[in-house]
């Protein structure tokens, strides 16, 4: 709270929340988010920011896991928007990807972007070619070696 403290006239006021116009306000609700579920990261959470994704093999098991996600979040007085919760999906988005119960697979939507993409023409047109496929590389394999002779 002493970071963010601002003097107007005579006062001295601070936020007790992070402002997200602060350059590191990102990172420093990563670190929160890394600490809040150490214990849980890579079992049954995953968290980028402010994007979370609890995910279990079974309902019984959801059920469990999702009370494991509460009390971590209730030990450190963290609150979610029930407007953006979606509870018990079998896929959905994460992260512009979509993830189903064979796991995490490319969004249709870019992989349409580059398949209806014209052939480039200028450097320009290559540059964004080369950013739409860096965007789903992981389901490219040998994507390095393949844009090469394109680089």
């Amino acid at each position: 709270m002493n970071k963010t403290a601002f003097i107007i006239d005579d006062a001295n006021y601070f936020y007790k929340v992070v402002p997200f116009g602060l350059k590191n306000a990102g990172p420093t609700y990563q670190r929160l988010m890394d600490k809040v579920f150490n214990h849980l990261m890579g079992k049954c959470v995953e968290v980028y920011v402010d994007d979370m994704v609890i995910k279990s093999p079974s309902h019984h098991q959801h059920a469990q896991d999702l009370s494991t996600v509460f009390s971590a979040l209730r030990q450190y007085n963290l609150c979610l928007n029930p407007d953006k919760c979606v509870f018990g999906i079998d896929r959905g988005k994460f992260l512009k990807f979509k993830l189903t119960q064979r796991g995490i697979e490319a969004n249709p939507e870019k992989c349409k972007a580059i398949i209806e993409m014209r052939s480039p023409n200028s450097i320009k047109e290559v540059q964004r070619l080369i950013a739409r496929l860096t965007a789903i590389f992981r389901f490219l394999p040998k994507l390095a070696k393949q844009t090469q002779p394109i680089i």
